[in-house]
């Protein structure tokens, strides 16, 4: 089993936003990670997503969406355009990495980061491969849904109703190749016991298999 190496420290666009590399050895490909709430680059529940997907071969990026005092101000937790945008700007900074620009990208998503991700990936058709929303809330990606290329995931918890629907809702008005899977029990932050293997279990599958394929060229 491939194991990740230990987090590199980078810097992401002009704000020079921290971020978090690891890099297993091969890579099959850069998951770049999204987060919500007002959660940052040390998310332990994406931390532990990212640690399994680079057993599973996948180099990971957390970085924080929000500078410090931007965060302060809830706000821009909430703000999917500022936050699409500083999706594009790691995205970006992924093309021009050495290291990792020529691996295929796919973006994962949690809560409010869905909608950055899905924001973004309609922006960057050419660049995103796959995307995935953990809990999320792609709702909020409004008109960009109908844009969005890369293969999409949306996982619920069983337990989560209302974000249940609203992922029904935002799959809707998806063009591209969709999917909701539930994980049963489950409510919004996957804390039950092996409910948060079920989403590593999942995206690990759905990122593999796509991010072979390359970005979508509809």
């Amino acid at each position: 089993m491939r194991l990740p190496l230990a987090p590199q420290e980078v810097r992401i666009g002009p704000l020079a936003l921290e971020g978090l590399l690891r890099l297993p050895p091969e890579p099959g490909g850069l998951i770049v990670f999204a987060h919500g709430s007002g959660s940052s680059r040390l998310s332990p529940r994406n931390t532990s997503v990212a640690v399994e997907l680079g057993r599973q071969g996948l180099a990971t990026l957390l970085f924080d969406l929000l500078t410090e005092r931007e965060s302060a101000d809830r706000r821009n937790v909430f703000d999917i355009a500022l936050l699409g945008a500083r999706v594009l700007e790691a995205i970006d900074w992924a093309g021009s990495s050495a290291a990792v620009s020529a691996l295929p990208l796919g973006i994962f998503g949690a809560s409010t980061g869905a909608a950055a991700a899905l924001l973004a990936a309609a922006e960057r058709p050419a660049a995103v491969a796959a995307v995935v929303s953990r809990g999320g809330r792609p709702d909020l990606a409004g008109p960009a849904l109908a844009r969005v290329r890369a293969p999409t995931l949306l996982i619920v918890g069983g337990a989560d109703a209302e974000v249940l629907e609203l992922n029904e809702e935002a799959a809707a008005r998806l063009s591209c190749e969709h999917s909701i899977e539930i994980v049963p029990g489950a409510t919004h932050l996957f804390e039950e016991a092996g409910a948060l293997e079920q989403v590593v279990g999942l995206a690990g599958r759905w990122f593999l298999r796509h991010l072979r394929a390359g970005p979508s060229r509809d």
